[in-house]
């Protein structure tokens, strides 16, 4: 969906229009498979949108008609409150993007891995910088989205005039009947009070320095691979801002988020023999409060939750 934001004030109705690729399309524009949005994702405060698309492309956008991170104190009941106080429709502008996934091919099982983008989450705020984990179907990686503040130059003079100390030098080499004292190091008493000054005749600005631009920095820490057989369906993040789950057809992961070297499997619904297969895993997602609590659906139209505390081995259901 694409959201036109012409009038912003509240009263007057938006125009909605569907639309799978980011931009406008010509009448009679072929529409690239590439191009297609494939996932989206809420940071948690609602300040960012990160969109991924199917080419491994990830961009984010950013809230540029108030932020809401000065209410991230604030309880759920009062949150709602704030619905009715708005006076305008949320605008998001473009932030940064950057290409998280690239295809890949699996020569030991003769398989082309897409780099669809299959799921977005962003993770907990730390130092001020984004986190946000990505994945395709067999790799999660986790990207550092940081601010970065770039000087430009505004004005430059192409032909600088020449100030140099060999310029001084020249100059005072050819006026005679000078008697100026010297120091140990060779240099003139003159040409040392207008170093210190810094007011040498032919010195001159040469450029100018526009408004401090502001821009974000992506940087990939971490790789998650080689844990899953199947494809993923799903990532969550956990509420203790240290681990995360990721699910495919018939496993859940359970990861460190420090640690992408080895994870731990909490859920295994494959059979022993393939042909007694009667489901699959559709998703599966953290409890937003409570660590312990994760939820996971399948595709016979049940829902899952298991409490990690009462077993590493999640095989049976706190509640179904």
């Amino acid at each position: 969906m694409t959201l036109s934001t012409e009038h912003s004030h509240s009263s007057t109705p938006l125009d909605w229009k569907f639309s799978q690729v980011f931009g406008e399309r010509a009448p009679g524009e072929d529409l690239q498979d590439v191009d297609i949005i494939s996932s989206m994702g809420f940071e948690k405060s609602g300040d960012y949108l990160a969109v991924g698309d199917r080419g491994g492309r990830v961009v984010i956008f950013e809230r540029k008609d108030g932020k809401y991170t000065s209410n991230g104190h604030l309880s759920r009941n009062e949150l709602e409150q704030l619905d009715f106080s708005f006076t305008s429709h949320p605008e998001f502008q473009y932030k940064t993007e950057f290409q998280s996934h690239e295809p890949e091919f699996d020569y030991l099982k003769s398989l082309e891995i897409e780099e669809k983008i299959n799921k977005l989450r962003w993770c907990d705020t730390q130092n001020g910088s984004q986190f946000i984990l990505s994945t395709n179907d067999k790799t999660i990686k986790l990207w550092k989205v940081k601010e970065h503040r770039v000087k430009k130059v505004k004005e430059m003079n192409p032909n600088p005039p020449v100030c140099s100390e060999n310029a001084l030098l020249a100059e005072r080499s050819f006026i005679s009947g000078q008697d100026n004292p010297s120091f140990g190091n060779g240099y003139l008493l003159e040409w040392t009070e207008k170093m210190g000054s810094n007011t040498f005749p032919s010195q001159e600005v040469h450029s100018k320095i526009a408004d401090i631009e502001d821009t974000a920095r992506t940087r990939c820490r971490r790789v998650y691979a080689h844990a899953h057989d199947f494809n993923i369906n799903s990532i969550s993040t956990n509420s203790d801002g240290e681990t995360f789950v990721s699910a495919d057809d018939l496993r859940i992961n359970l990861w460190n988020i420090e640690i992408s070297n080895q994870c731990f499997n909490i859920i295994d619904m494959k059979p022993s023999n393939m042909e007694d297969l009667t489901e699959v895993i559709t998703s599966a997602e953290f409890d937003p409060f409570h660590c312990n609590l994760l939820a996971y659906s399948s595709s016979r139209g049940f829902i899952h939750l298991v409490d990690m505390q009462r077993s590493a081995l999640c095989d049976h259901s706190a509640i179904l």
